[in-house]
């Protein structure tokens, strides 16, 4: 086999690294250009175009140490100017680009190479997520004529130092990479690697069958019993960084029950995580144990909440509610997520429905979804709403964003229009905290807290399922739902 296939789930809208948002096409695009930090799979920031770098203690001032003899793909060299280029096209205002911050002219006050091979970037002010978003695929360096030639628009071709590199792509159906024989760091086995684009989840799942790709990301959760059991096969669920839940709306016009906390509190212990996990996802999740996933730097295990239907019942009882109906909102439509909505808001219902709450089911398109639960605290239409949430960064602050006032809708996805005011202090505190070990704290008690309060159903961490041919190895993937495929080979 002189490449390896993949059949991936979306049609790239650009294959420019600066226009990344969606993972699927950043796993393409990271086989042909690199970050000067890469993320680990246990969100650790190691060395990636720079060997080594260094902070100034009040964390303003990076210092980057490059790799030298480096190439890009065009045979230019990797050099502290090139990379300022790449870097200041990506701060242009005219560039398209999805997400800037923290990368942005707010927060980088200067680049400013002092030798061919060291930069320093200058921060107006210290920021936990700086490399983090160095390390994010929009921030992949490109050559200098790369970044001088399409200064405000995209490059189809992207010209990167990666170990792959752009050799062909046909809209609507494949884009196809070659081995980058100057590759400065390990060799990739396969000579080709071909992203094919099947949209059908259950097509992608036949031609993995029928030996037509290696490689598909999330086939259906109901096959997953199946393509377990098949010799042929290898099933990856990785962790992610993604969470799924209820959000509990606490400021519905003329009040709710649930801006009771036992009422809350007793939802949660209604639920039997484990069985919907087993009969709806297959196995593809693993049940909340904090507001956030594991993955997140600064999460600490607080639960889980047990299903205990007595005590759910009991704290009913006390919250003055033993009988509740309630309206519940899901989102319907063919991606992954919507299709698997519908059948998980039933089984959560079931689960309520036996401790004496009814729940009134609501599907509809996720547009018309999203704006029943984008909606300031006086407007919100529904006492409940399955929702899943990933943040941008695998960084707590991003997901105790979902638990502090100034991220209520129409300012952020607070859907549940939750505030507590020692949690707002401690995530406050978080943000600017420079000691590893007094934010871990900060952000430990925030989570006890949110937990205790329970503003959500928390639900679980779903997986990001992969399967591959059992002829191959070396098939991995990131927290961020990236897949990693160039570093393949023969089992």
């Amino acid at each position: 086999m002189s490449g390896i296939r993949i059949g991936i789930d979306v049609d790239p809208d650009t294959l420019d690294p600066a226009g990344q948002t969606n993972p699927s096409v950043q796993s393409i695009v990271d086989c042909m250009v690199e970050t000067l930090v890469r993320l680990q799979p246990d969100g650790k920031i190691v060395a990636g175009l720079a060997k080594k770098w260094d902070v100034t203690q009040d964390g303003r001032v990076y210092t980057f140490e490059l790799r030298p003899d480096v190439r890009f793909h065009d045979g230019s060299s990797l050099t502290a100017e090139a990379v300022k280029l790449s870097l200041e096209r990506f701060l242009n205002p005219t560039l398209r680009v999805a997400v800037r911050a923290p990368f942005d002219s707010h927060l980088v006050a200067g680049i400013m190479p002092t030798d061919p091979l060291t930069l320093k970037i200058y921060l107006r002010d210290s920021s936990r997520l700086f490399l983090q978003k160095l390390a994010s695929t929009d921030l992949a360096i490109v050559s200098p004529t790369h970044a001088r030639s399409f200064p405000d628009t995209f490059n189809e071709e992207p010209v990167g130092t990666g170990p792959y590199r752009f050799k062909e792509r046909r809209k609507g159906e494949s884009v196809v990479l070659e081995r980058f024989d100057a590759y400065w760091g390990k060799r990739p086995h396969y000579p080709l690697v071909q992203f094919r684009i099947v949209p059908e989840v259950a097509t992608r799942e036949s031609l993995l069958l029928a030996n037509q790709v290696e490689v598909i990301i999330q086939p259906p959760p109901s096959d997953l019993p199946t393509l377990q059991k098949n010799p042929n096969l290898k099933v990856l669920l990785a962790p992610t960084s993604r969470t799924t839940f209820a959000a509990m709306d606490m400021t519905l016009p003329g009040g709710t029950p649930l801006a009771i906390k036992k009422v809350r509190q007793a939802l949660n212990y209604a639920i039997d995580r484990d069985s919907i996990i087993r009969t709806v996802l297959f196995g593809a999740a693993t049940p909340m144990d904090a507001p956030m996933a594991p993955a997140l730097a600064g999460y600490s295990k607080v639960g889980p909440y047990p299903f205990d239907p007595n005590r759910a019942r009991q704290l009913l009882l006390e919250g003055g509610t033993p009988r509740l109906q309630l309206r519940f909102l899901y989102p319907t439509g063919r991606s992954m997520w919507e299709a698997q909505a519908g059948q998980v808001a039933q089984a959560v219902a079931g689960n309520l429905h036996d401790v004496g709450v009814d729940a009134d089911l609501i599907g509809s398109d996720w547009p018309s979804f999203l704006a029943a639960i984008s909606v300031p605290d006086d407007r919100g239409t529904a006492h409940l709403h399955l929702f899943n949430w990933a943040p941008t960064y695998l960084d707590a602050s991003q997901q105790m964003a979902q638990f502090v006032r100034g991220q209520w809708p129409p300012s952020g996805m607070a859907t549940s229009h939750y505030s507590n005011p020692r949690v707002e202090q401690l995530v406050d505190q978080g943000s600017w905290e420079r000691d590893d070990q007094r934010r871990q704290d900060a952000y430990a008690e925030a989570q006890r807290i949110v937990w205790d309060d329970a503003p959500w159903i928390f639900l679980w961490v779903p997986s990001f399922t992969i399967v591959h041919s059992a002829r191959i190895t070396g098939v991995g993937s990131l927290p961020t739902e990236k897949f990693q495929a160039a570093y393949a080979e023969p089992a």
